[in-house]
């Protein structure tokens, strides 16, 4: 078998999830990381882990960095490397107990985290960085490996990725071209000269190859198992042409680069190849005619851990309703969707929301990030790991999640609440993907500029975000039958708004008091009524919740299973109440 049977490509998961999506700071160029790999190997308690002292010490002391930012680094990398749910829950536990910030300090300090790929991690934040090239000419002037014109399934690749984090041939290019510099990071500072110039002989140890696995992966050839890079370069059908020598047990680095680079190839679990042969996903409740442009495809059927995704574009008017182990565990892309109500019952991993407009999103609890770019009017109901909104307006987001919430450039009018529905597994697949109830951050913001951090105390910026009010709060019900326990919003809500909602039940309590005592006549009664539906009518209406109740009414029966899985669960739409803006509708408006 020859050498070039061989596959690498880059993971999808590190650009993703971990990348930031916003310009990055300065200071951390490469200029800034080459002095900070070198340091890290000379000092204590840098390698090979690194402690949030240690990188709080670096990121404060030697870049000025502000602590917040330092702290927004170092726990995006901690969110997307590998924890057991077990291990996260763990750490929830322990955080919900520090009532200082010198408690708080104690437990981050007993964090770390592998020194080099952090590194990495750090390097790859460029994937955002404005290219003034780009910005003038609109697109990357071409690469040695892209010369060719780009196909229509390339180009309908970048059409739906839209940004960078998504877009595998992003990723490629980015890996391509900034090889040589992501090689240099991992060389000991022995390999230096005195001027900091690689030594023309230089090595890169197994050891720190084994580290460049979080970027990169590969395969011997179509079809078989997917391996860390490090097993790759080190098997006979790449140890020659990378040099390997088993007795240093190190790489020379220009054959390792030629090598890498020479193998290099697009991610065949990406965006690229889901759009082109990735599977349909199947939904049960759909409304005849209201699909036919939307696109949903998956490859969770062949990719593994890590590399699952679902894509659903340009759904439009319709509701959608899905919990399956398809789901589980996938990286979600909903793009450019409108007027459309989404529930996406699993625990997922991740979720992007891309140019979606005038839509309703509610999910199961997700692993690591919920991204929201360039959403209008388009509110979202989770459990999450992190979320992060930018280039958005007029949103409203309801989330329970441990860290702050990440306000990127470009928003306005974007409203925060708290976390206000359940359904009946919601407990058991948060546990399933080691989310707590505390600490809950949903109400302390990050706001991320274009400049670093924005101080909101001293320079609060209404026109970006605001709490949800009070008045405006109501809770959300999941109109679907499922099995499970969960019976009412985990770790409730936050007194005020429970006491508003306890208002507002007595109002309704007092006015159909005040209807028992008004003691009307059979003929009264029906006037009334009638007088009462109307008004109800014309409000949903005015709302727009009249068409999200309609499609909640198939033709046939509703269900949240796959199509072709066991027997169904209605949902039993005439004596259910739903809940459509926070306000409660069903068979008997009059409680309204």
């Amino acid at each position: 078998m020859e050498a070039n049977s061989v596959s690498i490509w880059p993971r999808m998961e590190p650009f993703l999830l971990g990348a930031l999506q916003v310009a990055p700071s300065s200071k951390i160029s490469l200029h800034y990381l080459r002095k900070m790999a070198a340091y890290v190997r000379t000092r204590d308690g840098c390698f090979p882990v690194l402690g949030w002292p240690m990188w709080r010490h670096i990121a404060c002391g030697k870049l000025q960095l502000p602590e917040d930012l330092a702290w927004l680094y170092f726990e995006t990398f901690d969110i997307l490397i590998g924890h057991s749910p077990e291990e996260r829950l763990e750490w929830a536990e322990c955080l919900s107990q520090c009532s200082s910030k010198s408690e708080l300090d104690q437990q981050r300090n007993k964090l770390s985290v592998d020194t080099l790929q952090f590194l990495l991690f750090l390097y790859i934040q460029q994937l955002n960085r404005v290219s003034l090239r780009t910005s003038l000419i609109g697109e990357e002037w071409p690469s040695l490996h892209r010369t060719r014109s780009p196909s229509p399934s390339d180009r309908e690749a970048k059409t739906s990725s839209q940004n960078k984090n998504w877009d595998d041939q992003a990723h490629l290019s980015f890996v391509h071209s900034h090889l040589a510099e992501i090689l240099e990071l991992l060389v000991e500072p022995g390999q230096l000269s005195q001027s900091g110039q690689l030594l023309r002989d230089c090595q890169i140890s197994l050891e720190a190859v084994r580290s460049l696995g979080l970027l990169l992966e590969g395969s011997i050839c179509r079809g078989k198992a997917v391996q860390p890079v490090h097993r790759l370069l080190t098997k006979s059908l790449l140890q020659t042409q990378a040099g390997y020598s088993s007795l240093s047990r190190s790489f020379p680095l220009n054959k390792l680069l030629c090598c890498l680079q020479q193998n290099l190839t697009l991610n065949p679990f990406g965006i690229t190849a889901c759009l082109h042969s990735g599977k349909k996903l199947a939904w049960a409740q759909q409304v005849e005619g209201a699909m036919k442009r939307a696109k949903i495809a998956r490859n969770t059927h062949m990719a593994p851990a890590g590399s699952k995704m679902v894509l659903m574009s340009q759904v439009f008017r319709q509701t959608l309703a899905k919990t399956s182990d398809r789901l589980t565990g996938a990286n979600i892309k909903i793009h450019r969707c409108s007027d459309a109500f989404i529930y996406l019952l699993s625990p997922l991993r991740s979720v992007s929301l891309d140019k979606c407009r005038d839509s309703t999103v509610i999910l199961g609890p997700v692993q690591t990030s919920v991204h929201i770019h360039g959403c209008h009017n388009v509110r979202v109901v989770c459990v999450a790991g992190r979320i992060a909104v930018g280039a958005s307006s007029h949103c409203t987001i309801h989330a329970l999640t441990p860290t702050r919430p990440l306000l990127l450039p470009g928003n306005t009018d974007i409203t925060l609440g708290p976390f206000h529905t359940f359904y009946p597994s919601l407990e058991d697949h948060m546990a399933s993907v080691g989310l707590a109830v505390v600490p809950n951050a949903w109400d302390r913001p990050l706001l991320l500029g274009t400049e670093g951090l924005i101080n909101t105390s001293s320079n609060p910026d209404p026109s970006c975000y605001r709490l949800l009010p009070l008045a405006e709060f109501h809770a959300l019900v999941v109109p679907f039958q499922m099995e499970g326990d969960t019976c009412e919003v985990p770790g409730g809500l936050p007194p005020p708004y429970q006491a508003a909602v306890e208002e507002k039940q007595k109002r309704i309590q007092s006015w159909q008091k005040t209807v028992t005592d008004a003691r009307l006549n059979k003929e009264q009664k029906r006037q009334f009524q009638e007088l009462v539906e109307v008004k109800f009518h014309k409000w949903l209406l005015e709302t727009g919740n009249r068409r999200e109740l309609d499609s909640l009414i198939p033709a046939t029966v509703a269900t949240l299973q796959d199509s072709n899985g066991p027997a169904p669960e209605m949902a039993r739409v005439n004596d259910t109440n739903y809940v459509r803006n926070g306000r409660t509708v069903g068979a008997s408006p009059m409680a309204c």
